[in-house]
């Protein structure tokens, strides 16, 4: 499947370790590794990334970006020390049920505002957000483009949109917010379900 959308267009692969995000430790390295061995294009990974050691070793599996999501929260005073040392290879996953942070593969929601995560990561010197609207992943219901769009507003960094993406309109929509920080959109199940086209999408781009 990895070599399929690479061969469709795809300029990155978003890859995430459900096993790990449910166990809090990496699981599929191994996989991981013979994605991205098998692939041109760059591979993203997340999932039960909660230690430096995590970090590293997808690293040193052939990713080239490192998405923390859980940690980033619960360990706030540790980021501007991995921003500093993973640089562009770091990433945060924000994901997010009514504007309100879910940790541990979604199984804990947080008080905190999805907005307030952002703005800290970025002060401290995150490069990459990715926000996931949780109610709208997988659902193939449409982006929620206004929760992207505050959360572009409230940072200097990239934001990548994630979570019912299903469509090219959805893809115009996240188009037409004219953001520049704004540089791209996760698609998953609609492209396995075959609702949408992936040349179609990136002809949009």
């Amino acid at each position: 499947m990895a070599r399929h959308w690479a061969a469709q267009g795809a300029q990155y692969l978003h890859v995430v370790d459900l096993d790990g995000a449910f166990q809090g430790r990496p699981v599929h390295q191994e996989v991981i590794r013979r994605i991205v061995e098998s692939l041109a294009i760059p591979v993203e990974v997340g999932g039960g990334l909660r230690t430096d050691d995590d970090i590293r070793s997808i690293l040193d599996a052939g990713a080239a970006r490192a998405i923390i999501g859980t940690r980033a929260f619960a360990e706030p005073q540790a980021l501007k020390r991995l921003a500093a040392e993973f640089g562009d290879k770091l990433a945060v996953g924000i994901d997010a049920r009514a504007g309100q942070v879910q940790v541990k593969g979604w199984v804990e929601t947080t008080g905190m505002q999805a907005t307030d995560l952002a703005a800290m990561a970025d002060h401290v010197g995150v490069r990459t957000l990715i926000y996931t609207d949780t109610s709208r992943d997988g659902m193939m219901t449409g982006a929620n483009v206004a929760a992207v769009a505050a959360i572009c507003r409230t940072i200097r960094g990239n934001v990548v949109a994630s979570g019912g993406v299903t469509s090219a309109a959805d893809v115009q929509a996240l188009l037409n917010l004219r953001q520049a920080n704004l540089i791209g959109a996760i698609v998953g199940k609609s492209l396995y379900e075959q609702r949408v086209n992936l040349k179609e999408l990136m002809a949009l781009s």
